[in-house]
């Protein structure tokens, strides 16, 4: 709990209230999390997980069907011979008052009554669910964690101990039970923090990315019956969409989020699916909903538009597997498909997680009612800046920007995540932005803003305190140029990568060497070759006009009708001419009064001259003083985008004095010496 909310919490709400449901939550998650200790030994703490979220999701599930259980026994006996699937689910559900239902004869309790077949009856148990619950733990994987746990003799302990877990809906409401399965998710991520960033998001930074995510929208969301979309094509455990729903409820927006989830890890999908069961409302009638699959080749909402937008994409992880199908539809959909801006390198797939959110933006049309969308997105520096001119990221950042999308980017400190210690920024992206931020993007510079951890998790040593994330909202919010803010012109990060040119200048000498390489490629010109000797006479100097010399070689093959082939005509070229800075250019075309040269590919060069400068002037200020002979080849000029935070943040550090620095040399020499002799004494 952060000090914006509890500044929400002390104006919108009983305080007293929200504190003791987060009190009620954390005991309980501590009773619970006393119960992992019976699983020592037969799993290492990492593995923890695996076994007590599937029960916790299990034990909230049978509390909160308990009431209405026989109803649904009675009901399933009499339509089970009638209806099936989710025609049979549907009636169930209904009779259970939930989204769900179990219509096994068993309960929890009732596990206790046969140790020695505590392992069959729940798997049997778990078989009574519908089917959206049994697929959650079909994800779980938990049948195998049932047969591990019998194997060590621990199972009936373990069920006997989460017997004592009162999840009943009248002791721990729907807020109640998120907080606590939010408090678990934390802890077990916390405990294999070896591999938490690959679907886990420290708290701290969510909550950053909701409040700049939400900070434009309190009018809109606090309008009465206003129902908004979120997604997150990369959710993880859920922790993004659960605090999403948090900020909403905390600060008393009237608004209704329904959010929507994806992700390919199986457990992480069954983790997400179990927390928004745990949180469902029954009487909604849109249910919120997470999928399993591969955002990039099975996107499981093709056709579905959103408001909010909000993902943590792995960092640097190569999309090989998926690249036949992304390459597919990027060429034969281009922008009627999600890839059409561009594709990055192989070996690293973010860019495409951001084109997939905005292919999804709604439109703003305030006759219909819509109000477009916003997007937070969480990346290290690499979609920044990699790649030049033309390039997939390039191509990507120049229609990110030159559509005026890109609001914001926030650089964040080093060592924030569990799995990398790198440097990560958060990027805001949206088709409605303010009208003071109509062509401009703005830049924050919180890499300083931390505090360090009690104990480090992994690879994470930072987080923000509260107040970092007031001051980065703050300040995101104000818009005024400081050391930590800048806003730019959108131009202001293009180029124009420019094709510099210079001819090809080659001199002409026949030689014998030369001659027996031509001739071994080329026996059949031979007596040409030897007109052409004889043309320029046996043992000529080198000739420095090439034009020239082409023309009388045209001449005189003309003469002798004699018609060579391109092939040929380029391997004499090559063969008998070097390149000589003393040479005359060698001629492309005449075009008009104005001679166009042939470029030596040897001497291309590039420049990037920035958007806001014309291209020219810069040639001819920058280039032509130190090479009078070049052009700018404009058929292959390319734009570019590309945000250096470094070079727009930089602060120069004077350095030391010599003196200093040769003190501190001497006195380490001394301390060197001295060490030694107490070695060698």
């Amino acid at each position: 709990m952060n000090l914006l909310q509890l500044r929400y919490l002390l104006r919108e709400h009983d305080l007293e209230t929200s504190l003791t449901r987060m009190s009620k939550s954390h005991d309980l998650s501590n009773f619970i999390w006393s119960i992992a200790d019976l699983l020592r030994g037969a799993y290492r703490p990492p593995q923890y997980e695996r076994v007590m979220l599937p029960l916790v999701v299990l034990r909230r599930f049978d509390c909160v069907l308990e009431a209405n259980k026989d109803v649904v026994l009675a009901k399933h006996a009499q339509v089970k011979d009638n209806l099936a699937g989710e025609a049979l689910d549907g009636v169930l559900n209904k009779a259970a008052g939930q989204r769900f239902h179990n219509h096994s004869p068993l309960t929890f309790a009732k596990l206790m009554g046969d140790p020695d077949n505590a392992h069959r009856h729940l798997v049997s148990y778990i078989k009574g669910f519908s089917d959206n619950v049994r697929q959650i733990f079909e994800y779980f994987e938990f049948d195998s964690e049932i047969d591990r746990m019998r194997e060590h003799n621990i199972l009936f302990l373990v069920i006997k101990k989460f017997c004592e877990v009162d999840l009943h809906p009248d002791e721990v409401d729907n807020i109640e039970m998120g907080l606590l399965f939010e408090d678990l998710i934390r802890r077990f991520n916390e405990q294999a923090n070896e591999t938490a960033g690959d679907h886990f998001t420290p708290r701290e930074v969510i909550q950053l990315m909701v409040n700049l995510l939400f900070m434009h929208d309190d009018e809109l969301l606090t309008k009465p019956g206003t129902v908004r979309k979120m997604l997150d094509p990369t959710c993880g455990t859920g922790g993004m969409l659960s605090e999403a729903r948090k900020y909403l409820r905390e600060h008393n927006l009237g608004a209704k989020l329904y959010v929507y989830g994806q992700d390919f890890n199986k457990r992480s999908y069954a983790v997400a699916a179990s927390d928004l069961l745990l949180r469902a409302d029954p009487n909604d009638t849109e249910s919120s909903t997470i999928r399993h699959g591969d955002t990039l080749i099975d996107d499981q909402f093709p056709i579905d538009r959103f408001d909010f937008f909000l993902a943590n994409p792995p960092f640097g992880v190569d999309w090989k597997r998926q690249q036949k199908e992304v390459v597919r539809e990027h060429e034969k959909q281009g922008f009627n498909g999600r890839f059409g801006a561009g594709l990055p390198r192989v070996n690293d797939g973010a860019l495409l997680f951001l084109q997939h959110m905005v292919r999804k933006f709604e439109t703003v049309d305030e006759k219909n009612n819509l109000d477009g969308s916003r997007l937070a997105i969480v990346f290290n520096g690499s979609p920044l800046f990699t790649g030049g001119a033309g390039s997939g990221e390039s191509d990507i950042r120049k229609w990110i920007i030159e559509n005026d999308w890109l609001e914001a980017i926030v650089a964040m400190p080093e060592q924030m995540f569990y799995n990398t210690g790198i440097g990560t920024y958060v990027w805001i992206v949206t088709n409605r932005k303010e009208k003071r931020r109509k062509g401009k993007i703005q830049l924050i510079d919180a890499r300083e803003r931390w505090q360090s951890l009690r104990r480090s998790l992994g690879d994470k040593r930072r987080e923000f305190s509260e107040a970092h994330i007031a001051e980065i909202v703050m300040e995101y919010g104000g818009m005024r140029a400081s050391d930590t803010c800048k806003v730019f012109d959108n131009a202001d990060f293009g180029y124009s990568r420019l094709t510099i040119e210079r001819p090809l200048r080659l001199t002409f000498q026949i030689t014998l060497e030369r001659k027996e390489i031509f001739l071994d490629a080329c026996p059949a010109l031979l007596d040409d070759v030897q007109a052409i000797e004889k043309e320029f006479g046996k043992g000529h100097e080198p000739i420095q006009d090439w034009n020239l010399v082409l023309a009388r070689i045209t001449k005189l093959l003309d003469k002798r009708e004699s018609k060579w082939r391109a092939p040929q005509a380029k391997a004499f070229r090559d063969v008998f001419t070097d390149t000589d800075p003393e040479a005359l250019p060698v001629l492309a075309k005449a075009a008009g009064k104005k001679l166009v040269y042939e470029a030596d590919p040897k001497l291309r060069d590039f420049e990037n001259v920035p958007l806001k400068e014309d291209v020219q002037v810069y040639f001819k200020r920058e280039v032509l003083p130190h090479v009078p002979d070049a052009w700018i080849d404009h058929e292959k000029t390319k734009i570019g985008y590309e945000i250096n935070f470094n070079r727009h943040f930089y602060r120069y550090t004077t350095p030391r004095p010599l003196s200093e620095i040769d003190a501190d040399l001497k006195r380490a020499e001394e301390e060197i010496v001295r060490l030694l002799r107490e070695v060698t004494a």
